[in-house]
């Protein structure tokens, strides 16, 4: 069975040298001293680690079943998520008003990495709510937070995101789902939804479901969007659960993946629904539940790599395979273990370089969210709407790269059920599609995010870098090893930047056919980035004599490798990108 370690010295290493939270005048920060994050985060790693970790694989071997309308989820998982209700981990960043923590988004996701590296699945139950949740709390009425909140804050109702249809995913324009406005005030929802993650299942007392539909007589197209709450059961006025309500789940959809999730086909027939917000500005309000989500996703590709690459280098340690071909390592033993081969090495450290990297660019995308919400900061919302689809699409993308490394370290025994390497490899490829696939997210970052506020955000971004560089290039040492390299990958983000401003206008697709690569492109920037920050925050701990000098030079260590070996490919990218669309759209459709 796989193990799982939570990386607790790592994730306090980023909080506290690398982002200084507690010296931060962010509202919630000045409590993130280093006493009380380190409880915090000591158990939920031990719930990481001892009750989520060995109900991964069960999750995964069993999956879900639908029997008489109901959804029976894996042996395990409903005592787990009790236990995870009654401890309160379900609403530890929720507004406190409806029974939530308060904490700051920050902690949040630095939880939520380990929970989800743990057992992305089951995690789920919970990251889905905590969207529904979002979407209500910024934009439903009084009452209806009143109504539903609380009790999802608690998780003893669920939330979920009903978007998709058979027909429609990315173009919602083409939905069908209606919903006939009443007499009272409500909504008769009629419709079919599909890929209904924790659609149905058997842990909480109701289901919270929110979906797009159309009412008749509103704009064509997108425009004539409107977004419903529509609980499973009824909810009667003093908060008890009345009559079942008109919608249930038709299927369960077989998957590569996330077996221990529920992704269902929910059947709306005359469902009573209550509007969200306005009508048809559905999207907005819809939209603040898929960008938390695509932060969360963005976390799973995080999360799959970490939990992989453990894996990756306990079997690489204990495995005899070969001889070093500089000399034995275990001349005593039949053969060295696997992890003195330099290929190997390589494989670990695109790993390692990788996980700790997006570690650091998770939180930091974390701590900008907290900057908003405290300061309503326009300029910094404008960066972390830049930064989404490149958390989103970055992050996913290596990250299934890194759980695929990670089973090829295991050899042919990677490919075995036996060893739970082929679970990471597909649990971490939904996060490349579902909340908006990658391709989309490349399109999204270069059709609207780039060109934003005038460019005022990714101009922000550029500055950010710039400062960073002038600020420390006297340090010789960090000059050389990380400014240097990051400097000439800024570079290359902003030519492609420029080719974009330059050609896009005259012929779109010069641009989008590059839209990819500058996604990646903006992502090893980032990285680049976040690694010259902690390399320096590590050059500072070791120059006041701290104790553990093995962890800080190991941090070194590891962002030389990636600013030497996996920041280069920027070049590569924006030699992709100034080619242009030709190469791309240069086959008539029928010669495919």
């Amino acid at each position: 069975m796989p193990i799982y370690n939570p990386p607790l010295k790592d994730l306090e290493f980023v909080l506290h040298d690398v982002l200084k939270i507690h010296e931060s005048d962010i509202k919630g920060y000045d409590d993130l001293d280093r006493d009380f994050t380190s409880a915090i985060l000591d158990e939920a790693g031990k719930i990481s680690r001892d009750v989520l970790t060995p109900l991964n694989a069960v999750g995964d071997s069993e999956g879900c079943v639908l029997e008489n309308g109901v959804v029976r989820t894996p042996t395990g998982f409903k005592e787990a998520f009790d236990m995870m209700r009654d401890g309160g981990w379900t609403g530890l960043g929720a507004d406190p008003e409806f029974g939530g923590q308060g904490m700051p988004y920050i902690m949040h996701t630095a939880v939520g990495e380990m929970f989800a590296s743990a057992n992305m699945a089951f995690n789920m139950y919970a990251g889905l709510t905590n969207g529904a949740y979002e979407a209500i709390h910024a934009h439903g009425s009084d009452a209806l937070k009143a109504t539903y909140l609380p009790k999802m804050v608690t998780c003893e109702w669920t939330g979920t995101m009903n978007l998709t249809e058979p027909h429609c995913g990315t173009d919602l324009g083409l939905l069908r789902t209606k919903a006939e406005p009443q007499d009272d005030g409500s909504y008769k929802v009629t419709g079919q939804k599909i890929f209904i993650s924790a659609g149905e299942h058997d842990m909480a007392d109701n289901i919270i479901h929110l979906v797009l539909a159309k009412i008749p007589g509103g704009p064509d197209g997108v425009k004539g969007i409107s977004l419903f709450i529509v609980p499973k059961f009824m909810v009667n006025e003093d908060g008890s659960l009345g009559a079942r309500n008109g919608v249930a789940c038709g299927n369960l959809e077989e998957k590569m993946g996330i077996h221990g999730n529920s992704t269902c086909v929910m059947n709306f027939d005359d469902a009573t629904g209550f509007l969200v917000g306005d009508a048809h500005k559905g999207l907005r309000a819809m939209f603040t539940m898929m960008n938390a989500a695509r932060l969360g996703v963005g976390l799973q590709g995080l999360s799959q790599a970490s939990a992989a690459y453990q894996n990756a280098v306990e079997y690489a340690r204990e495995r005899l395979q070969g001889r070093d071909v500089t000399g034995a390592k275990n001349p005593d033993g039949p053969a060295d273990p696997l992890i003195v081969h330099p290929d190997i090495r390589r494989a670990l450290m695109d790993q390692k370089a990788f996980v700790e990297g997006g570690r650091a660019f998770m939180l930091w995308g974390a701590s900008l969210i907290d900057t908003y919400n405290d300061t309503g900061d326009k300029d910094v919302n404008g960066l972390a709407s830049l930064l989404t689809p490149v958390i989103k699409g970055f992050l996913t993308d290596k990250g299934f790269d890194c759980t695929v490394q990670a089973q090829q370290v295991f050899g042919g025994h990677g490919y075995i059920e036996e060893q739970g390497m082929s679970q990471f490899v597909r649990d971490a490829r939904i996060a490349m599609i579902y909340e908006g696939a990658n391709g989309v997210q490349a399109l999204d970052l270069v059709g609207r995010k780039l060109a934003a506020d005038g460019g005022k955000p990714v101009m922000a971004f550029f500055d950010l870098v710039k400062t960073f560089i002038k600020e420390n290039e006297t340090d010789a040492a960090l000059n050389t090893d990380f400014l240097i390299p990051l400097k000439a990958a800024s570079k290359d983000l902003q030519a492609a930047a420029m080719f974009f401003m330059q050609n896009g206008m005259k012929n779109p697709n010069a641009a989008l056919a590059g839209s990819t690569d500058f996604m990646h492109l903006f992502g090893h920037v980032c990285l680049g980035l976040m690694w010259a920050r902690m390399a320096k925050s590590a050059s500072d701990s070791l120059a006041r004599g701290v104790a553990d000098t093995e962890f800080y030079e190991t941090k070194l260590t590891t962002g030389r490798y990636y600013m030497q070996r996996l920041l280069p490919e920027t070049g590569l990218r924006l030699a992709r990108i100034n080619t242009g669309a030709t190469p791309v759209m240069a086959l008539a459709a029928e010669n495919f």
